[in-house]
């Protein structure tokens, strides 16, 4: 089973895929996509910490998200990401060609081999940035979550801490 789980900031969505997750009865593993790069990004990631449960093992790739999930998805164990919006920021950030890392994600959800969380913000929703990396970047971002949700048997839109299903099964 493969999930993306889409919402806006604060709307709920990791907190949803940790519900999803802790429901399995699976052995849990996050993978933590930020940075602590400011003051402010050491308090949402404290934040983050205090939602999960002691039992979860976290593991934290800026980057090479592919080769995480290759070396942490078993088939008792759910693995939930949170966030690919984030991982793209990264790549971003070091010009990595994000359209390839993004198939190859693809790749890894179509044949999991085990359970996979994905959580990813909707940023379509709102105002046209202002500059050009900017635009490319929800450009991109667009592009990433309909690669992503394609791939994945469910999607979920998050909104005030409710669940909207949008897809379930592979189609």
């Amino acid at each position: 089973m493969t999930h993306l789980i889409l919402g806006g900031a604060r709307s709920g969505k990791t907190a949803f895929a940790l519900s999803v997750a802790e429901k399995t009865g699976f052995q849990k593993c996050m993978i933590v996509t930020a940075t602590a790069d400011d003051p402010e990004m050491l308090d949402r990631i404290a934040l983050h910490r205090a939602e999960r449960s002691a039992d979860w093992l976290v593991v934290e790739e800026a980057q090479d998200l592919c080769g995480a999930l290759r070396s942490l998805v078993r088939s008792d164990r759910v693995v939930v990401v949170d966030c690919l919006t984030l991982w793209l920021s990264n790549l971003f950030f070091v010009q990595k060609d994000w359209m390839a890392e993004t198939v190859g994600l693809a790749t890894i959800v179509k044949r999991p081999g085990g359970r996979i969380i994905l959580v990813s913000n909707e940023i379509g929703f709102g105002l046209a940035p202002v500059n050009d990396l900017g635009r490319a970047f929800r450009d991109a971002h667009g592009r990433m979550n309909q690669i992503v949700a394609k791939a994945c048997d469910e999607a979920t839109m998050v909104v005030a801490g409710l669940p909207i299903a949008l897809k379930s099964g592979r189609n």
